[in-house]
């Protein structure tokens, strides 16, 4: 009789053997047992999230345990100047009027003029004495509890471009933005808001609109939603229908949506679009609720400056940091936060050109009160505990002038960002430029850095939080990216 194993592959005929099936067999118990035990530990590689296109907006895990829940960024568009800020360099005072030695003819913008000092006097701040600029008093206040970065770059020295990379990775169009990619990855606990806000300017959109808050290649799901304390969600309600007769009509839709998904079951466009619908109604009720500034006292108003009405650009703004509190008071994962919009020569965000201390007074006056206010009153609900507060511009300013102008070029090479709250150790400064505040020449981090160690304090490895598209596994640090831990607790 023949025997039926010698038309076995050579380990078809091992697999036979008993000696070597139970030898076999216990070594597969062992790594199973192994991986448990790592998956446990969480030494494990975490898989991409898994998204139910039913419930898109679910909370989901980390791939370790979180520093923080929730993230505001206050995002300053138009390239604040360091050297006017957050980075004083008293050599800049000394050379004041002189040319750079061995400095660029040419920059982004035309010829390069000589230095010029610090618009604004630098004084030494709280406990740490960090010296901090009079443009901005009240958030220099703050200075103890914040952790600078001071030597950050960029890829590009040109705004769209720039703020593409701040927000995304990439200085292309199409990659999905940092608030999208902590909505994929995390969820939310409020299914009664979107995961991730986008509060825009008073003045208008930033200079790369929707890149700033689009999804990229990720699920149209993980999109920003753009709304502000003076515009409403748009299109939340339909115009000349009664709410008798909309709710009669999303019933419907409901009932041939869930009829149709019962005969499709593997449908997953249809349940993520039966989802949207359902949150576009349960919004109907909570954006309205959330938006509606009449409830705050009186006093928080004040402390905000929403109630300045001889600068209404600047209530406005306030009015915005109110509603970025409430969000994140409701649970929103990600609200970002836009201080000023596109560009202008200057006149409605803070690319100062020509007339840079003109502007920035105007700027300054906007922004300073309603954002110390926004961290303090974070702190004072107990929320900033869980809450990590960014301040960011898409890239710095030269030290010297520009050649017949008061306003300083495009500078790419060094400047500052800053982080405070959960997981962030207060009162650091951390990285050098140099003398000058021209380059960063001491703990030089890529914005790729700077997002990588904001995804840490969410508890993120930006190594593991991938998404495939077009054959590559992509991520918000490309391939790049180190964790800034030397400003972590």
């Amino acid at each position: 009789m023949n025997d039926p194993s010698e038309h076995l592959s050579r380990p078809g005929r091992g697999i036979l053997d008993r000696r070597n099936f139970l030898s076999s067999t216990a070594t597969a118990l062992g790594s199973i047992a192994l991986m448990d035990l790592l998956r446990v530990d969480r030494l494990l590689a975490a898989p991409a999230p898994i998204i139910d296109p039913s419930r898109p907006y679910a909370a989901r895990l980390s791939h370790f345990p979180p520093k923080a829940k929730n993230v505001v960024v206050i995002f300053c568009a138009g390239a604040v100047s360091q050297l006017e800020t957050w980075d004083y360099k008293p050599e800049l005072i000394k050379h004041d009027g002189k040319p750079l030695a061995g400095g660029p003819a040419v920059t982004f913008q035309g010829p390069a003029g000589n230095l010029a000092r610090p618009q604004y006097t630098f004084r030494p701040r709280g406990q740490t004495g960090k010296m901090v600029s009079d443009l901005i008093p009240h958030l220099a206040e703050l200075t103890d509890d914040i952790a600078f970065i001071h030597s950050l770059t960029s890829k590009s020295n040109t705004h769209g471009p720039a703020e593409n990379f701040l927000s995304t990775g990439f200085v292309l169009d199409g990659f999905p933005s940092l608030g999208s990619w902590v909505s994929y990855a995390l969820g939310s606990e409020n299914q009664d808001l979107p995961v991730f806000v986008s509060i825009l300017d008073p003045r208008g959109v930033p200079q790369n609109g929707s890149n700033n808050w689009g999804p990229g290649f990720l699920p149209a799901a993980f999109q920003g939603t753009t709304f502000s304390a003076k515009d409403p969600v748009r299109h939340l309600a339909a115009p000349g229908i009664s709410a008798d007769a909309d709710r009669a009509a999303r019933s419907l839709l409901q009932r041939m949506n869930q009829r149709h998904l019962e005969q499709h079951p593997g449908d997953g466009k249809l349940a993520a679009r039966i989802a949207s619908y359902e949150l576009a109604a349960r919004m109907q009720l909570s954006v309205p609720e959330i938006s509606d500034l009449s409830t705050e006292p009186a006093h928080i108003l004040k402390s905000y400056g929403a109630d300045d009405v001889l600068n209404p650009i600047k209530a406005g703004f306030a009015r915005n940091c109110i509603l970025a509190r409430r969000l994140i008071e409701k649970g929103v994962r990600f609200v970002q936060l836009f201080n000023g919009a596109y560009a202008s020569g200057g006149d409605l965000n803070w690319d100062g050109h020509s007339k840079l201390k003109e502007q920035y007074d105007k700027h300054a006056a906007i922004l300073d009160q309603p954002a110390a206010a926004l961290i303090r009153d974070l702190r004072q609900r107990g929320l900033l505990e869980n809450t990590l507060v960014v301040w960011c511009t898409e890239f710095g300013r030269m030290p010297f002038f520009q050649k017949g102008a008061l306003g300083r070029d495009h500078n790419p090479d060094g400047f500052t960002c800053w982080m405070t709250g959960a997981g962030v150790k207060p009162g650091v400064s951390h990285g050098v430029t140099d003398e000058l505040g021209q380059k960063a020449v001491q703990d030089i981090h890529p914005l790729y850095d700077f997002n990588a160690t904001l995804l840490h304090l969410l508890g993120l490895d930006h190594e593991t939080l991938t998404f495939e598209h077009n054959g590559v596994q992509r991520r918000l640090t490309n391939v790049e990216g180190k964790v800034i831990r030397h400003i972590l607790t």
